[in-house]
């Protein structure tokens, strides 16, 4: 019998006399052994899911968590064959339907299997999950209890009183969670109709993108700011050598500002998606809904690009990940990839550092490549191309020429 720590992942046999555990996450190369407190059988509740041991005729299997679903799946080679039971994944308690949505198996069953089976991508999954647990909670201060008492003006009384709190595209993101939700439960026969189907959200059109903007000096003097090279604080008499994590930030902010990429697509990239086509350099995103998107590479990042991956090491290790996050203090990097919080918090560094006081973000190098592609006569359908953008009204909310006119306007008034 087999089950997993919730808390640090381990997973115990009880099969032997002298229960041990092994480490399934690979750190420094290499499985580790780690003693861990003995866990009773039974479910066991973690962030993500509950364990539970049954009997099966293969062996357990390492579950990385990600966002409510499953992220990978490895087999233990750790575990005896002897073993007779293997670990089953169930939801997460925090999937626990509210009660409106639970008033029996079948509509707890549905309710499930829309935020697991239906929704696949884990940040629609977690906003809807709160829009739909906030619309549960408003019910019930409303003493509704059940989904047949919900009807349409209910609905749109709750999308009401929404408008007070949050901004329109948030007050339609929990309009159209709800609608999604009330669709997946009709055709699962668990209510006849929708009451959301004819509630309409407010009106809300966008013109012009709020995404801060650098300069192209601004962004140049970014990149020129990042240290590349340092000398051993123990060893002032030793010569300088390469900054990995400066040679990783440079790369990073060049490969958004010279591709106009999302960050999503920039971190889950491996060293192999940086390739020779043509005597030219590329690079491929794997982009929102599975789509891989080829970019050739400017020549200044490709410089950056060359510079970290042979700094680094990594040119033959072409399945692992490009951008990687960094060992504690000691400026050496690991196989684990950088998530968009960390990308956040380097670019926020960086940018203090270079003495530039405008709140940027992720998505700001976006913005500032288009908007510089388009000032030095760029197309703005060769600019939807290679933002990869559906519509040629998308890329148009990155271009922000228009801020520069409407300043120059604005200083003619001479009082």
């Amino acid at each position: 019998m087999s089950w997993a720590c919730p808390r640090c992942a381990l997973f115990s046999c009880a099969c032997e006399q002298q229960p041990w555990f092994a480490h399934l996450r690979k750190r420094s190369g290499r499985r580790q052994s780690q003693r861990c407190r003995w866990l009773p059988p039974g479910p066991l509740g973690s962030p993500n899911f509950n364990f539970q041991p049954v009997s099966l005729s293969s062996r357990p299997v390492n579950v990385r968590r990600h966002g409510g679903m499953v992220r990978t799946i490895s087999l233990c080679n750790k575990l005896g064959s002897g073993c007779s039971e293997q670990l089953i994944i169930a939801p997460s308690p925090d999937l626990r339907p509210a009660p409106l949505f639970a008033p029996t198996r079948k509509a707890a069953r549905r309710f499930l299997e829309f935020f697991t089976a239906q929704i696949n991508n884990a940040h629609t999954r977690r906003a809807y999950l709160n829009a739909t647990r906030r619309f549960a909670e408003w019910c019930a201060s409303k003493d509704l209890h059940e989904l047949a008492q919900v009807e349409p003006f209910h609905v749109a009384a709750f999308v009401h009183d929404l408008q007070d709190e949050l901004s329109p595209p948030s007050v339609k993101q929990h309009l159209a969670a709800i609608r999604m939700l009330f669709d997946w439960l009709v055709t699962g026969h668990v209510i006849d109709t929708n009451p959301a189907h004819s509630v309409r959200g407010p009106r809300y059109t966008v013109k012009r993108g709020k995404t801060p903007v650098l300069t192209a000096e601004e962004a140049h003097a970014l990149l020129e700011s990042i240290p590349i090279t340092k000398k051993p604080a123990k060893d002032t008499e030793a010569t300088y050598q390469p900054d990995l994590l400066g040679l990783r930030d440079r790369a990073l902010i060049a490969m958004m500002v010279y591709s106009f990429a999302r960050i999503g697509a920039v971190i889950q990239m491996k060293v192999g998606d940086y390739f020779v086509q043509g005597r030219r350099r590329w690079v491929r995103l794997h982009e929102k809904g599975g789509k891989e998107h080829d970019v050739p590479c400017h020549h200044r990042l490709d410089q950056c690009l060359h510079d970290y991956i042979e700094a680094t090491g990594i040119t033959d290790d072409v399945d692992g990940y490009l951008f990687r996050t960094a060992r504690r203090k000691t400026g050496q990097l690991t196989t684990n990839p950088l998530f968009q919080q960390d990308a956040h918090r380097i670019i926020r560094r960086r940018a203090k550092a270079a003495g530039i006081e405008t709140r940027i973000g992720n998505h700001t190098f976006r913005a500032t490549g288009i908007t510089a592609y388009l000032k030095n006569s760029g197309k703005l359908e060769v600019a939807q191309q290679i933002a990869n953008h559906e519509s040629p009204r998308t890329t148009k909310l990155y271009d922000r020429r228009q801020d520069e006119i409407s300043l120059d306007e604005i200083e003619r008034i001479t009082i």
